[in-house]
C-alpha cells in the first residue's frame, strides 16, 4: 500500500463466523498487507476498543485503522456499539463502516445519524466481496486522509491511552 510503512489493521465485529472467514479469504486473495482482528458481538468490541478483560495487552489488540461493523449482534448490537464509539473522544475519528445484509432505510438512516462512515450491503458473491474489500482498503488507506489519532503512528501505536478501563 502506498505511503504506509505498516500494515493496515482492521477490526471486524460480527458475529457470524462464516462472514469473517469469507473476509479474511477475501483480503489473502487481494493480497493486501491487512492485519484482520474479529469480534463476535459489540460487547467484546467495546472489550477490545477499550483494552479490557482478554484484551488487556496491546499486542493482542492493537489499535484499528477501520473498524467493519454488523447491526445485528448479541449483548450490545452494532447500533449501540457505533453510539458509544462515536460519542467517545478517544474513540470517535476511527473510520467504522456498516456491513449488514440490511437494506431497511429506517437501518441506514439511524447508522449515519449516530456517525458511521459508509454503510455497505453485505455482497451475495465472494467475488463481490473481493471487489468490495479492495475498493474499501483503497479508499480508505490511499485515498482519503486520516489524522494520526485515527489510524496511530508508524508503528501502529495510538497517540492516546483510552480512559475507560
Amino acid at each position: 500500500m502506498k505511503g504506509r510503512e505498516t500494515n493496515v489493521k482492521i477490526l471486524m465485529a460480527d458475529n457470524d463466523e462464516d462472514d469473517g472467514i469469507l473476509v479474511r479469504e477475501a483480503l489473502a486473495e487481494s493480497q493486501l498487507l491487512i492485519e484482520l482482528y474479529i469480534v463476535s458481538s459489540g460487547e467484546e468490541l467495546m472489550d477490545y476498543l477499550y483494552r479490557r478483560g482478554r484484551y488487556a495487552n496491546n499486542s493482542s489488540s492493537p489499535h484499528p485503522d477501520l473498524i467493519l461493523l454488523d447491526l445485528n449482534m448479541p449483548r450490545i448490537d452494532g447500533l449501540e456499539a457505533l453510539k458509544q464509539i462515536k460519542t467517545d473522544p478517544q474513540l470517535r475519528r476511527i473510520p467504522v463502516v456498516i456491513v449488514s445484509t440490511s437494506q431497511r432505510e429506517e437501518d441506514i438512516y439511524n447508522t449515519y445519524d449516530l456517525g458511521a462512515n459508509s454503510f455497505i450491503i453485505k455482497p451475495v458473491t465472494f467475488a463481490s466481496l473481493v471487489e468490495i474489500i479492495n475498493t474499501l482498503v483503497k479508499y480508505w488507506f490511499e485515498i482519503v486522509k486520516l489524522p494520526h489519532s485515527a489510524v496511530g503512528d508508524k508503528h501502529g501505536q495510538q497517540p492516546y491511552q483510552s480512559s475507560v478501563h
